[in-house]
């Protein structure tokens, strides 16, 4: 005879449910040449110390990050024209290989809009383009309001594909844009 659950068997279940909560695993990978990227991202990695991330240096070359972890936080840094800082440009043919399908991707990027207000954050543009082709899920887009720049690559429909980040031209803005950022991204976490 087949015994069906009881009214309060089905409430003792769905509270076992709710004890157990699955945070996802985290990396924020970045490549820093003058220290703002790395910089920013140990500010992240603070913010999200509830969520235990591991924090690593792309200049490493290390892929098991970004295989062994359910969500990539990414910081890139634009050089020149539409150039990845070194270290990415270094990695970009392991990370051409990669399976990265199913992951969560959530992208930063550094850049000079003063200096190179047609090219802002282009390295993050790049970076989403590799991975949209690898079937990744983004998160932490943001609205162009409030940037001063002429053209950046990484702007799809309209928001930017992450966080940009300038800290030669707008420092004082990094801190609050950061905070806010991480906020966005919590419930895409756990």
């Amino acid at each position: 005879m087949a015994r069906f659950p009881t009214k309060r068997g089905k409430q003792k279940a769905r509270t076992k449910q709710k004890k157990y909560h699955y945070m996802k695993s985290i990396a924020i990978i970045y490549g820093s040449s003058t220290e703002h990227t790395k910089n920013a991202a140990e500010r992240m990695a603070e913010l999200l110390a509830d969520y235990n991330p591991t924090l690593s240096d792309i200049y490493d070359g290390d892929e098991e990050p970004f295989l062994t972890h359910d969500v990539l936080i990414l910081g890139v840094s634009t050089w020149g024209v539409q150039d990845l800082q070194d270290d990415w440009n270094d990695f970009y043919p392991k990370l051409e290989k990669l399976d990265l399908k199913g992951k969560t991707v959530a992208l930063f990027g550094l850049g000079d809009a003063s200096i190179y207000p047609s090219s802002f954050v282009d390295a993050m543009g790049i970076l989403y383009e590799i991975l949209a082709e690898k079937g990744v899920t983004f998160i932490g887009e943001v609205p162009t309001d409030g940037y001063d720049f002429e053209y950046s690559r990484a702007v799809v429909d309209d928001k930017f594909v992450g966080l940009p980040l300038d800290d030669d031209y707008e420092p004082d803005l990094t801190e609050e844009r950061i905070i806010n950022w991480v906020e966005q991204l919590k419930p895409h976490l756990g």
